[in-house]
């Protein structure tokens, strides 16, 4: 949540604070990731073939942060918030093929990578079993972010302003 902190920390309006925050969202690497994991697993479905397509989108420079985890420090051991809402998806009914799909991507994820799935991957797993819009995790994990974002600026507004804001050093040629 720290895309939203440095607005907040100069004491910008809450609403302002939530546009940073969507702004640092719409990445690839971040929230557009969500879209990228819900193409993945429609792929997976369509084939019926989720380890052809995780092979495919390892060749051509994936899956990345649409459907697994660098190391970080913060989900060393994966993602809880992922984690939760795959166990809510193995718990629903949910279309066989679909099933298969997400089940089969796990499995090839576990069995080739010491990464971990991410949350974007569970919200396209989600949004594949309920038959919503390929933007949905998108869109519930940007309405997620910002109460999150909004609970941050909140606190931030206790502590001295400024707390963010980024310190250079000029190294080039002095000016004329």
């Amino acid at each position: 949540m720290v895309e939203a902190l440095p607005a907040a920390s100069t004491r910008a309006h809450p609403y302002a604070v939530v546009a940073a925050g969507l702004g640092a969202f719409e990445g690839p690497l971040h929230g557009a990731a969500a879209s990228r994991a819900y193409r993945l697993v429609g792929q997976a479905v369509e084939t019926g073939d989720p380890v052809a397509v995780y092979a495919e989108s390892l060749r051509t420079g994936g899956p990345d942060e649409a459907m697994v985890h660098r190391p970080h420090p913060l989900y060393p051991s994966g993602d809880v918030r992922a984690a939760a809402l795959l166990d809510l998806l193995a718990a629903m009914p949910t279309e066989p093929r679909v099933r298969a799909a997400v089940d089969g991507l796990l499995a090839v994820i576990r069995q080739h990578s010491s990464r971990h799935p991410t949350v974007e991957f569970a919200l396209a797993a989600l949004a594949h079993a309920g038959g919503m819009i390929p933007d949905a995790g998108e869109a519930v994990f940007a309405i997620a972010r910002t109460a999150g974002w909004i609970a941050h600026a909140m606190e931030e507004y206790r502590e001295a302003g400024l707390r963010f804001r980024f310190r250079g050093t000029y190294t080039g040629a002095r000016p004329r």
